[in-house]
């Protein structure tokens, strides 16, 4: 095969692998795109073994860049520097998880080969879901965010058992279309097909099943969703603060009523230089208090940029600074509370946090980068964080919110925190106008689909310039406002107190498929040394 020929196939692997992030595309497209640059790997193993290792890491990386480039390109629009540094360390822990299957097909035959693609595959996803450095958004179970009605079986599997399901049937599939090529048995090939085919439509067919006869238990509770449309690029600078509550407020008033349970207002719509224990005081508080006069069972979910004051050593977190020369510590917070008829104001900090804007992984051995990190508009320390899921209850009510907050929508297995702490509903509240009108947006909803699926809790949805929308359990959005509309939607979202089984048990197929790899991991580095003293005994 002419290089030519393995670039075009790399770069055609590329592409299909990058169409599950787009409306217009699919997550079936992801079921064929490994098939051409597997079919490169398998041209470039048959060579001299150094520049086979080497030829597959180089077509890896082509084809990898391309997919993240072409599905992620709108980071830019918030930081050049964050598209550099997501691509290139995605497209880094990818091509390695394909190199290392392409070694260990070398080393150990076909057949231990494919079965190790998942799971270095896999290891490496959950590595990076759970990682210091974390930017999961491509990782392969995403990739069907908009074909919900093909994957309810998330509920019991996640995102990573969509990933095993991708990778498995790209494996039959490229062997079964290489073995027609090379004229290998025509039964055996149809005996290697058939596997393939039932993998593609059980599942399928199951979600169908699932999707078409899911019933909720009716237990409706009707809230208000906000969208102020403020450009994020405005709205910490040039526009009062007092004022974006009042926009807020008034969207809300079109549709609040004295059934209306919640409204919900998306992240950071209060900010400014203020403590956690002047909330009481605040215009913005105030102001929402009395919009809420008149309903007694109004409770109000809003996104809060505060800071928190340590005047004791004992209190003082990893992430505390000093204030100046006072001899206290403070914490900046990303964080969201629930207010209602009574005195209490809980609060939520957000934890997840987005790597090189609202933390700073591995400060101490980065601390030469801070200068830099600071004149490209990130941040060197982190915002103060919390162990522990936060819960929203109702003192009247048996509404359990998890107060999901922007990038924390992202992780499967940190939202069913939530649940396990109670949580029957699921409010995110999100700020992505820094992305612009581009795809960003729109895959950040639809993540939000998935986490509906996994955990069938019913999901409201507030984003500052959208989109804001209502999702049910099987992850259908049933309200939306598009980008760039400055409105409120109202609907009915039912409750659920059962538990999925991917609630309770987590991500156990990335901590397996880690925990095999570290295993194979072995193997190769006892069987590489005991070559190494073959040869040396052999002189």
């Amino acid at each position: 095969m002419k290089s030519i020929h393995k670039l075009s196939l790399s770069i055609v692997s590329g592409i299909l692998l990058s169409l599950g992030w787009y409306e217009w595309g699919s997550g079936l497209f992801l079921l064929i795109g490994f098939i051409p640059l597997l079919f490169v790997e398998e041209q470039i193993s048959s060579r001299n073994i150094s520049k086979g290792r080497r030829g597959a890491f180089l077509y890896a990386s082509l084809s990898m860049f391309i997919w993240n480039l072409i599905a992620t390109w709108w980071i830019k629009n918030a930081s050049f520097f964050g598209l550099v540094a997501a691509v290139v360390v995605t497209t880094c822990y990818m091509s390695l998880s394909f190199w290392l299957y392409s070694f260990t097909k070398k080393r150990w035959g076909r057949h231990i080969g494919y079965i190790s693609l998942p799971v270095f595959w896999i290891a490496f996803e959950f590595a990076y879901n759970h990682g210091e450095i974390s930017w999961p958004w491509l990782t392969l179970g995403n990739g069907f965010l908009f074909d919900v009605k093909l994957i309810q079986w998330y509920e019991f599997t996640g995102i990573f058992g969509g990933s095993f399901w991708i990778l498995v049937i790209n494996i039959l599939l490229f062997e079964t279309t290489r073995q027609l090529i090379e004229g290998k048995d025509l039964k055996k090939t149809i005996c290697l097909l058939l596997p393939a085919v039932l993998l593609i439509i059980l599942p399928i067919s199951f979600s169908l099943i699932r999707y078409y006869t899911y019933k909720e238990h009716m237990n409706p509770r009707e809230i208000v969703v906000v969208q102020p449309n403020i450009d994020a690029y405005v709205k910490f600078i040039d526009m009062p603060q007092i004022e974006q509550t009042r926009i807020q407020i008034d969207e809300a008033a079109k549709l609040t009523n004295e059934s209306t349970d919640y409204v919900v207002a998306p992240e950071t719509s209060i900010s400014g230089r203020f403590w956690i224990d002047e909330f009481e005081y605040l215009p913005d508080i105030r102001m929402i208090r009395n919009f809420q006069e008149p309903y007694p069972k109004l409770k109000y979910v809003v996104g809060v940029y505060c800071y928190e004051r340590y005047s004791s050593q004992e209190e003082i977190t990893k992430t505390a600074r000093p204030l100046g020369k006072t001899g206290y510590y403070f914490d900046t917070h990303n964080s969201a509370i629930q207010l209602d008829s009574t005195s209490q104001i809980p609060i939520y900090h957000k934890s997840m946090l987005v790597t090189g804007v609202e933390k700073m992984p591995y400060t101490w051995m980065l601390k030469p980068l801070e200068k830099l990190t600071l004149q490209l508009g990130g941040i060197f320390r982190s915002h103060g964080i919390q162990e522990e899921r936060e819960v929203f209850t109702a003192s009247d009510d048996e509404v359990k919110a998890a107060p999901v907050i922007c990038y924390e929508s992202v992780y499967g297995e940190y939202v069913g925190e939530y649940i396990k702490k109670g949580a029957n509903i699921i409010f995110v509240i999100t700020n992505d106008g820094w992305w612009g009108d581009t795809p960003g947006h729109r895959q950040h909803n639809g993540l939000s689909t998935l986490r509906a699926i996994e955990t069938r809790r019913s999901i409201a949805r507030s984003a500052n310039t959208g989109i804001s929308c209502f999702i049910n359990q099987r992850g259908d959005v049933l309200q939306k406002l598009t980008w760039w509309k400055r409105d409120a939607i109202r609907g009915n979202l039912n409750l659920n107190e059962k538990l999925t089984f991917y609630v309770k048990h987590g991500d156990y197929i990335g901590r397996l498929m880690f925990y095999l790899a570290i295993l194979l991991l072995t193997g190769i580095l006892y069987t590489t040394i005991q070559n190494l003293r073959s040869r040396r005994i052999s002189r």
